[in-house]
């Protein structure tokens, strides 16, 4: 790091143009701060105001103009000066040029040498870091120490809230060299001292043997034992032995085939050790299996990111999604001048943007984070002529990405699977004639009729609006579909619903139905085994009601209920809806399918989501969530019974700020919330703790009865408690039932945006057993 040139000019200083349009162009001077994580900049007009951000927050760094604000200036800076630097979450990019092209080079290689040495840093090293940030937040003079008075201000910027008499005891305690200040390592072990992990200690005593360290049996013991590592593949002594050389710091405690405090704490908080199973981070599932077996990552109204009414429209929409890992984009079109179609939401007042911009985002950037296929879901308002410019824009852009023809030249029984489909791009919109007709070249060049069924406006099916749909619909129906644009549409063909038994005797297996989701809540309050039965055959897709005109997202798990594959949310508003999609496609290496529950893809087998237990084969599962607190003796099985299934929350560390007021605590309260079929929806809380969000204990119970593990996803939500408004959000986690690892295990913290808040975690120990099956009237 020290010996890196680009490094070392970053450490200087540059002075480059900060872009936000063709005539916002404003001169600030960035710096890398001595950290190497933290970039520094200010304006030259501003005084002694700056800014900050840190390397972790940027997600990557695009050279050139790889942005609309950098393409609208490209004809006055050149490509070789410009850059983009991409933030985690929703956060705005920063367009940036420099003064020249060796100083654009520097900050592009720089911040990417940055970003890849905090990727590769260790538990041990982040930590440090962590503690060196603030160290350096609370040094208010810069004299590379800290009085007392700047410890106490460290401990209410820590979110802890301390006896000054106990204060003045660890300060004292860590002062080894009694000059009444805390140098580097002495701020180490005050820290230490300041974070001790009595819950921790006491589990790590409990498998000891001598009480001072784990010996290889003993590790293995609690492997085996507590984490139910016997489970896996893999010996457990072999896995024993390798979290020793992996995680143990103690070159001598590694030849004595053991493992320190310092080690298992360093276990327990990494990826083996955290909440989710890591067997699971990879793809595991069957890809082989037709596209109507899969949940697919969806997003709709995908170039808008804000809301719907007066929002900007973005290619940077389509990039964002596919970057999470989204496999069904949306493209609303509509004739646009000089010949060009357009991209916005049609009657209203957001930005417009090209279509050809739009297909060439989805051709670079549909296959970066996963290859499997990518539907593009066209809501099409475009006369004959455009249509057929769209269709070209698809052809030339997407060249061999764009599927055009069944895969071996003749319509199946089935949909083809992901797997087949790898690094291809479907359309998904309406079509003149069937596969049958294409491949026959029974097609006329153009067809009356309705383009779209997906017209959002034409679907608010509120009886005050009837009338409007009604003629809205008529309008539509005037519309043609040119056969250029017809042809780019093969296993997606965009249909009409009229009833799941019309379906069951009339549909082919390359339909797609579309669905409110008001409508889609009504077929599944109706006839919800009919509707996972009509998904077990063919694709359906829900989307918002167009009243959520604020780009707001209804719960995507009732869809997911009922077997519905394109659940389509609006990805740039974060909250639970979204922390639900981010967690089941948190799987599968975030690939953007995710396997149906068998159940769910055999047409034969009856699964009604309202009753599941009449499922055959029901085998529900009590959950139990214990919030432990020092106080309370532990069992060490952690079982209440032997029919249990047992989650533990233990303890919270380093809970962030949510209160802008200095003086302002944490009161942090846990809620564990179930989310499933209906019977299993459920929600609990733990009590409060008052004015300690560094290192707050619960040691309390929460416990769920859960029908259908299968489809369950679990939220671990943490918030500052107030008494007289409402609770604050501070961090969540949600990961499937399915996913979740036995034993004690950490669970890291998201923010609202998804984006991590290290090191905050959650530790917790958890058991899943079976449970007989219940009475269906009990």
């Amino acid at each position: 790091m020290e010996g890196d040139d680009n490094l070392q000019s970053m450490l200087v200083g540059t002075v480059m143009r900060k872009i936000k349009s063709r005539t916002w162009k404003k001169q600030r001077y960035f710096k890398l701060q001595d950290d190497f994580t933290t970039i520094w900049y200010k304006s030259k007009k501003a005084g002694n105001a700056h800014s900050t951000f840190s390397v972790s927050d940027v997600e990557a760094v695009r050279e050139g103009h790889q942005s609309e604000v950098l393409l609208s200036i490209a004809d006055e800076f050149p490509a070789e000066r410009c850059f983009t630097l991409v933030f985690r979450g929703r956060r705005s990019n920063l367009d940036l040029v420099a003064e020249s092209e060796d100083e654009a080079r520097s900050w592009i290689h720089g911040m990417r040498k940055l970003m890849e040495n905090l990727e590769n840093m260790g538990e041990r090293e982040r930590l440090d870091q962590w503690i060196g940030d603030w160290f350096k937040k609370a040094d208010k003079n810069n004299d590379g120490r800290m009085n007392f008075k700047e410890v106490q201000d460290l401990l209410k910027m820590m979110n802890v809230e301390m006896n000054e008499h106990h204060a003045l005891r660890l300060f004292t305690m860590a002062d080894k060299s009694q000059s009444g200040t805390l140098e580097d390592d002495e701020f180490v072990l005050f820290y230490k001292m300041l974070t001790q992990r009595d819950d921790v200690l006491r589990v790590f005593q409990e498998f000891s043997s001598d009480g001072h360290k784990l010996s290889l049996a003993d590790l293995e013991d609690f492997l085996r034992e507590e984490q139910l590592e016997a489970d896996a593949d893999e010996d457990v002594r072999q896995r024993a032995e390798q979290f020793i050389q992996t995680y143990e710091p103690s070159e001598a405690a590694k030849l004595l085939d053991s493992m320190t405090l310092d080690g298992f704490l360093m276990y327990l908080g990494s990826a083996e050790g955290s909440i989710f199973n890591p067997r699971r981070r990879n793809v595991f599932q069957d890809m082989s299996q037709p596209l109507c077996n899969y949940f697919i990552s969806s997003s709709h109204n995908t170039y808008l990111m804000e809301d719907q009414l007066r929002g900007q429209s973005s290619v940077e929409g389509y990039i964002r999604a596919l970057t999470r890992g989204c496999r069904c984009v949306e493209v609303d079109c509509w004739d646009g001048a000089n010949g060009e179609p357009i991209v916005y939401h049609g009657h209203t007042f957001t930005s417009k943007i090209l279509f050809k911009d739009v297909v060439s985002a989805v051709g670079n950037y549909a296959f970066k984070v996963s290859e499997f296929p990518v539907i593009l879901s066209i809501e099409n308002h475009c006369n004959v002529e455009q249509q057929r410019v769209m269709a070209r824009h698809l052809d030339l852009i997407l060249g061999d990405k764009l599927l055009k023809s069944t895969l071996e030249g003749s319509a199946h029984i089935r949909l083809p699977s992901p797997e087949e489909l790898k690094g291809k791009i479907l359309v998904k919109a309406k079509k003149i004639g069937g596969l049958e007709d294409s491949l026959n070249g029974a097609v006329e060049d153009a067809l009356g009729g309705e383009v779209s069924d997906d017209d959002e406006g034409a679907d608010i099916d509120d009886d005050n609006l009837h009338r409007e749909s009604v003629r809205r619909r008529a309008k539509k129906s005037k519309q043609r579909l040119s056969k250029e644009l017809s042809d780019c549409v093969v296993y997606c063909k965009s249909v009409h619903f009229s009833s799941f038994k019309h379906s069951r005797i009339h549909s082919k297996f390359y339909e797609v139905a579309s669905f409110t989701e008001n409508k889609a809540r009504k077929h599944l309050r109706e006839a919800g085994a009919d509707f996972v039965r009509h998904n077990s055959r063919q694709l359906t897709r829900v989307y918002p009601t167009g009243f959520r005109t604020d780009s707001s997202n209804f719960n995507p798990q009732e869809m997911w209920n009922a077997g519905c594959q394109i659940v389509a949310l609006n990805f740039q508003t974060a909250g639970e809806a979204m922390d639900l999609n981010d967690g089941l496609f948190r799987q599968n290496a975030c690939c953007g399918y995710v396997l149906k529950p068998g159940f769910m893809t055999n047409p034969e087998q009856r699964f009604d989501p309202e009753a599941p237990r009449r499922q055959d084969g029901h085998r529900p599962v009590v959950l139990t969530v214990q919030v432990l607190c020092f106080a309370l003796p532990i069992r060490r099985d952690g079982l209440v019974s032997t029919r249990l299934s047992v989650m533990k929350v233990i303890s919270g560390q380093q809970l962030p700020k949510v209160n802008i007021k200095e003086d302002s605590i944490v009161d942090p309260q846990v809620r564990v919330e179930i989310h499933g079929v209906p019977l299993d929806q459920a929600k609990q809380e733990t009590r409060y703790i008052e004015n300690n969000g560094f290192n707050p204990v619960w040691y309390d119970t929460l416990r769920f009865t859960i029908h259908t593990p299968e489809l369950a996803m679990v939220r671990f939500v943490v918030e500052d408690y107030d008494k007289t408004s409402k609770n604050d959000f501070v961090g969540q986690y949600t990961l499937p039932l399915s996913c979740v690892q036995q034993g004690y295990r950490h669970i890291h913290l998201l923010s609202k945006d998804g984006t991590s808040i290290h090191p905050s975690s959650l530790f917790v120990h958890i058991r899943i057993t079976e449970m007989e099956k219940l009475p269906e009237n009990p």
